[in-house]
């Protein structure tokens, strides 16, 4: 039986970098493609990828392998602004 040489930090961290990768590369090739049904099935899963992203993410979290930092409500507030003005200038 072979025994792995990385860590369950490492381990989770390559998993993590690799999902986040997935769903920019999926992200990517959703606005090349002309064809509908392809669209739909690579937005599903870029989809599915970003919540096993998140899944990840989470446990590293909770394992304290993953730091984070509050975000002040002020900012929190700033950035969905920014979004809405950007969602209204391209509509």
């Amino acid at each position: 039986m072979n025994k792995s040489s990385m860590s369950e930090q490492e381990l989770l961290t390559d998993l993590l970098h690799s999902e986040k990768a997935l769903v920019k590369d999926y992200a990517g090739n959703c606005t090349e493609v002309a064809c509908p049904n392809l669209r739909n099935l690579l937005i599903n899963c870029m989809t599915e990828c970003s919540h096993d992203q998140f899944a990840v993410f989470e446990q590293m979290h909770q394992r304290n392998m993953y730091k984070t930092k509050p975000a002040k409500s002020q900012d929190v507030q700033t950035a969905k602004q920014s979004m809405d003005t950007l969602q209204q200038q391209t509509w």
